[in-house]
């Protein structure tokens, strides 16, 4: 499955867990790497990502991402996410991703794929999307982890967003200097 194989190829980082969905498809919830650490020693080992995907919400099936979720850091980031897991989106991949520097939602066509660019200054991007998408906690009771993935898939289905819809190098230049509020320990 598309999962296992990112899974080999270290492309999950932070894993919160994956999942069966049934119908065969599989769920993940965790980071997705955008830009893999340097090699560090001969058995190649890496060091921690450059860049991910935080937070991501995939449901997969075969090869293909039927959805694609999660919380960008920046705008400059959505071509990398493209060309490096652009091989399993298709059309009909529901694409929406939370970007922490950008002040306005809107949509990109960009290789054939509709993405949904909603800003995020605080918080997580399952959470925002659970919202967006208008779901209850009844919703997801009594479900699985995997389950819930499909669950807001289900819901993505029938989501028409009314935003704006620019061409990719239009959305690249609407990055601000907005940075992940991050909560530590006081």
């Amino acid at each position: 499955m598309l999962i296992d194989t990112y899974e080999t190829q270290g492309l999950l980082f932070n894993i919160n867990f994956k999942d069966a969905a049934g119908n065969g498809m599989q769920a993940y919830r965790g980071d997705l790497v955008l830009i893999e650490g340097e090699i560090t020693d001969a058995q190649g080992r890496r060091k921690p990502p450059i860049a991910t995907m935080v937070g991501a919400g995939l449901l997969a099936e075969g090869d293909t991402l039927k959805l694609l979720s999660g919380s960008l850091d920046e705008i400059a980031h959505l071509p990398v996410l493209i060309e490096k897991y652009g091989a399993a989106l298709t059309p009909d991949t529901i694409a929406i991703v939370y970007v922490v520097n950008i002040k306005k939602p809107m949509q990109v066509e960009a290789a054939g794929i509709r993405f949904v660019l909603l800003p995020l200054d605080d918080g997580m991007a399952w959470n925002e999307l659970v919202d967006e998408l208008k779901l209850e906690k009844s919703d997801f009771k009594g479900k699985s982890s995997g389950e819930k993935v499909l669950t807001v898939y289900e819901a993505a289905v029938d989501y028409t967003p009314k935003y704006e819809t620019v061409a990719l190098d239009i959305a690249l230049t609407r990055g601000t200097d907005a940075k992940r509020v991050v909560h530590g320990a006081v």
